[in-house]
């Protein structure tokens, strides 16, 4: 009898037991819909994935399309379910915000989008004699604040005009944007380099950076912020912390179950 032979491409260094190539292929299958790019992305001999395929498929966790390309099976689909609900995102994120906190020495927000408004769902700050004028639970604008431009600047044209009519820009400070046209600008610079500035927006004296966070399907519902006070940091010292606001929300968004397209 001729053993399988598993392919040494896929970077398994070590033999996999029964369990861990059901989970690879079960990964596999939710990624990719044609049984070679399955084979390929596990690294399994053919039969391997046949077999277990066709065990996952008997229990519901994999289905076939009409175009015989590989679904996500009624058990997956109420277990994804089941998760979803499961879910605290305040408990998921604070060890990741906890870690920030220790490396910038400001205070950390983590918003989420709710209706027109950002909601703060964690506020961690250091050991600053100061704290921010904020507090978990409280509501602020979108287009006033860091977390509220990377929410917007996941929006199309379409929806942020409509978001604007609802709305309204209304004037927080002398420095927050008040035209459509401003905003547009303002969120396609968010775009290009991936962050957000509060540049003293929402409350004088306080300014910050943030971070698009993203759940499971890609789509821009939190986000995260570093936020100062502008006698203690400049504008370009803020914005130098930038790349750190930019990892912390990548880290928990993969925690939440994105995974960006390759």
């Amino acid at each position: 009898m001729v053993n399988e032979v598993e392919n040494p491409g896929a970077g398994h260094g070590t033999a996999l037991s029964a369990s861990e190539k059901t989970l690879l292929v079960l990964e596999a299958a939710m990624a990719h819909a044609r049984f070679t790019d399955v084979v390929e992305a596990t690294g399994l001999a053919k039969a391997t994935v046949h077999r277990i395929l066709a065990t996952l498929g008997d229990r519901g966790f994999v289905a076939t399309g009409s175009d015989g390309g590989y679904l996500p099976g009624p058990k997956i689909l109420s277990l994804a379910g089941l998760a979803l609900q499961r879910i605290d995102i305040s408990a998921i994120c604070q060890p990741f915000v906890d870690e920030l906190v220790d490396r910038v020495e400001c205070t950390i927000h983590l918003g989420a989008a709710n209706g027109d408004e950002i909601i703060y769902l964690i506020r961690t700050d250091s050991d600053k004699p100061y704290k921010m004028p904020s507090r978990v639970g409280h509501a602020i604008p979108m287009h006033s604040s860091g977390i509220g431009k990377v929410v917007l600047s996941d929006y199309s044209d379409d929806a942020l005009a409509r978001f604007v009519a609802r709305a309204g820009l209304p004037r927080r400070t002398e420095h927050t944007l008040t035209t459509l046209e401003d905003l547009r600008a303002e969120l396609a610079h968010v775009r290009k380099v991936g962050y957000a500035l509060d540049r003293e927006e929402n409350v004088p004296g306080v300014a910050c950076v943030a971070a698009p966070v993203r759940d499971h399907t890609g789509t821009v519902k939190y986000g995260l912020s570093i936020s100062t006070l502008t006698l203690e940091h400049t504008l370009d010292q803020i914005e130098a912390m930038a790349p750190e606001a930019v990892a912390t929300a990548g880290r928990i968004s993969a925690a939440l179950g994105y995974r960006p397209r390759a």
